[in-house]
Protein backbone atom coordinates (compact mmCIF):
# COMPACT_ATOMS: atom_id res chain seq x y z
CA UNK A 1 0.00 0.00 0.00
CA UNK A 2 2.72 2.29 1.03
CA UNK A 3 4.43 1.34 -2.69
CA UNK A 4 1.32 2.29 -4.40
CA UNK A 5 1.00 5.29 -2.58
CA UNK A 6 4.88 6.52 -3.13
CA UNK A 7 4.14 5.55 -7.07
CA UNK A 8 0.93 8.09 -6.88
CA UNK A 9 3.07 10.79 -5.13
CA UNK A 10 5.84 10.33 -7.69
CA UNK A 11 3.62 10.47 -10.57
CA UNK A 12 2.30 14.00 -9.44
CA UNK A 13 6.02 15.29 -8.77
CA UNK A 14 6.84 14.09 -12.36
CA UNK A 15 3.84 15.67 -14.19
CA UNK A 16 2.68 18.65 -12.26
CA UNK A 17 6.61 19.75 -10.98
CA UNK A 18 8.92 17.76 -13.48
CA UNK A 19 10.52 16.40 -10.08
CA UNK A 20 11.82 12.79 -10.45
CA UNK A 21 12.21 12.18 -6.68
CA UNK A 22 13.63 9.83 -4.52
CA UNK A 23 11.79 6.98 -2.69
CA UNK A 24 14.23 6.72 0.50
CA UNK A 25 14.35 5.31 3.98
CA UNK A 26 12.93 1.84 4.93
CA UNK A 27 10.31 1.63 2.30
CA UNK A 28 13.13 2.43 -0.92
CA UNK A 29 15.44 -0.17 1.04
CA UNK A 30 12.24 -2.97 0.69
CA UNK A 31 12.22 -2.03 -2.91
CA UNK A 32 16.09 -2.74 -3.24
CA UNK A 33 16.25 -5.86 -1.22
CA UNK A 34 12.59 -7.01 -2.46
CA UNK A 35 11.70 -7.69 1.80
CA UNK A 36 8.88 -6.25 3.77
CA UNK A 37 10.67 -4.50 6.72
CA UNK A 38 7.38 -3.31 7.74
CA UNK A 39 8.42 0.78 6.67
CA UNK A 40 6.63 3.64 9.04
CA UNK A 41 6.08 5.92 6.23
CA UNK A 42 6.89 7.03 3.18
CA UNK A 43 10.68 9.41 2.74
CA UNK A 44 10.91 11.61 -0.48
CA UNK A 45 14.39 12.70 -1.12
CA UNK A 46 13.45 15.91 -3.62
CA UNK A 47 16.00 18.90 -4.81
CA UNK A 48 16.28 21.42 -1.81
CA UNK A 49 15.30 24.30 -3.67
CA UNK A 50 11.32 22.43 -3.26
CA UNK A 51 11.52 22.72 0.22
CA UNK A 52 13.21 26.18 0.06
CA UNK A 53 11.99 28.79 -2.62
CA UNK A 54 9.19 26.48 -3.89
CA UNK A 55 7.87 24.85 -0.86
CA UNK A 56 3.95 26.11 -1.84
CA UNK A 57 4.17 24.25 -4.55
CA UNK A 58 5.06 20.93 -3.04
CA UNK A 59 2.16 21.44 -0.08
CA UNK A 60 -0.47 22.36 -2.50
CA UNK A 61 0.48 19.05 -4.49
CA UNK A 62 0.29 17.01 -0.97
CA UNK A 63 -2.98 19.32 0.00
CA UNK A 64 -4.52 18.35 -3.48
CA UNK A 65 -3.84 14.55 -2.83
CA UNK A 66 -5.64 14.89 -0.11
CA UNK A 67 -2.61 15.07 2.55
CA UNK A 68 -2.30 17.39 5.75
CA UNK A 69 1.04 18.93 7.05
CA UNK A 70 1.31 17.89 10.48
CA UNK A 71 5.36 18.84 11.06
CA UNK A 72 6.38 21.86 8.41
CA UNK A 73 10.26 21.00 10.17
CA UNK A 74 10.09 17.65 9.34
CA UNK A 75 8.47 18.46 5.69
CA UNK A 76 5.80 15.80 7.10
CA UNK A 77 2.28 15.07 5.80
CA UNK A 78 -0.44 12.86 6.59
CA UNK A 79 -3.56 11.13 5.52
CA UNK A 80 -6.28 10.36 6.87
CA UNK A 81 -4.03 9.26 10.01
CA UNK A 82 -2.79 6.27 8.02
CA UNK A 83 -0.19 7.35 5.87
CA UNK A 84 3.03 9.70 6.57
CA UNK A 85 4.85 11.04 3.73
CA UNK A 86 8.23 13.05 4.58
CA UNK A 87 10.33 15.20 2.25
CA UNK A 88 14.14 16.18 2.42
CA UNK A 89 16.48 17.19 0.23
CA UNK A 90 18.28 14.57 -1.99
CA UNK A 91 20.96 16.89 -2.00
CA UNK A 92 22.22 16.44 1.79
CA UNK A 93 23.32 12.52 0.67
CA UNK A 94 26.60 14.10 -0.60
CA UNK A 95 27.32 15.69 2.49
CA UNK A 96 25.75 13.46 5.11
CA UNK A 97 26.83 9.42 3.55
CA UNK A 98 29.17 10.21 0.55
CA UNK A 99 26.55 9.32 -1.78
CA UNK A 100 27.43 10.27 -5.82
CA UNK A 101 24.02 11.69 -6.56
CA UNK A 102 25.04 11.09 -10.51
CA UNK A 103 25.45 7.71 -10.17
CA UNK A 104 21.84 7.00 -8.72
CA UNK A 105 19.75 4.76 -10.82
CA UNK A 106 16.34 5.76 -12.22
CA UNK A 107 13.72 3.50 -11.98
CA UNK A 108 10.64 3.80 -14.87
CA UNK A 109 7.71 2.00 -13.10
CA UNK A 110 3.97 2.72 -14.87
CA UNK A 111 5.40 5.42 -16.68
CA UNK A 112 6.49 7.21 -13.26
CA UNK A 113 10.20 7.91 -13.25
CA UNK A 114 11.66 7.41 -9.77
CA UNK A 115 15.33 7.18 -8.36
CA UNK A 116 16.33 4.42 -5.92
CA UNK A 117 19.73 3.48 -3.97
CA UNK A 118 22.02 0.73 -4.76
CA UNK A 119 22.46 -1.53 -2.07
CA UNK A 120 26.20 0.12 -1.56
CA UNK A 121 24.82 3.87 -1.66
CA UNK A 122 22.18 2.30 1.37
CA UNK A 123 25.02 0.99 3.46
CA UNK A 124 26.37 4.27 3.34
CA UNK A 125 23.36 5.95 4.48
CA UNK A 126 22.44 3.48 7.21
CA UNK A 127 26.45 3.15 8.57
CA UNK A 128 26.31 7.56 8.69
CA UNK A 129 22.79 6.77 10.15
CA UNK A 130 23.89 4.89 13.23
CA UNK A 131 26.31 7.44 13.79
CA UNK A 132 24.13 10.23 14.07
CA UNK A 133 22.69 11.36 17.78
CA UNK A 134 19.03 10.45 17.57
CA UNK A 135 19.44 7.21 15.14
CA UNK A 136 22.06 6.21 17.68
CA UNK A 137 19.83 6.01 20.83
CA UNK A 138 16.51 5.62 19.20
CA UNK A 139 16.79 3.37 16.10
CA UNK A 140 20.21 1.74 16.43
CA UNK A 141 19.05 -1.95 16.73
CA UNK A 142 16.51 -1.32 13.78
CA UNK A 143 19.75 0.41 11.55
CA UNK A 144 21.94 -2.63 13.16
CA UNK A 145 19.70 -5.43 11.46
CA UNK A 146 19.34 -2.97 8.02
CA UNK A 147 22.83 -2.77 7.67
CA UNK A 148 23.83 -6.87 8.07
CA UNK A 149 20.70 -7.34 5.67
CA UNK A 150 22.29 -4.98 3.46
CA UNK A 151 25.96 -6.52 3.34
CA UNK A 152 24.46 -9.71 3.32
CA UNK A 153 22.48 -8.90 -0.11
CA UNK A 154 25.76 -7.45 -1.05
CA UNK A 155 27.88 -10.73 -0.49
CA UNK A 156 24.98 -13.10 -2.12
CA UNK A 157 25.43 -10.39 -5.08
CA UNK A 158 29.19 -11.11 -5.44
CA UNK A 159 28.88 -14.82 -5.25
CA UNK A 160 26.32 -14.66 -8.48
Amino acid sequence: MKKSEFIHIARLLNEKLNIVPLLFGSLGLEQRLDKNLNADDIDVLIPEIFLNENWDSIATLMNDAGYTLYDFNEHAFEKSGLMSVAFAAIESLTSFAGVDLKQIPVINEADVKYYLLDLHDYLKVYTASAKDGYRKNVKHKQDEKKIELIKDEIRKNKEN
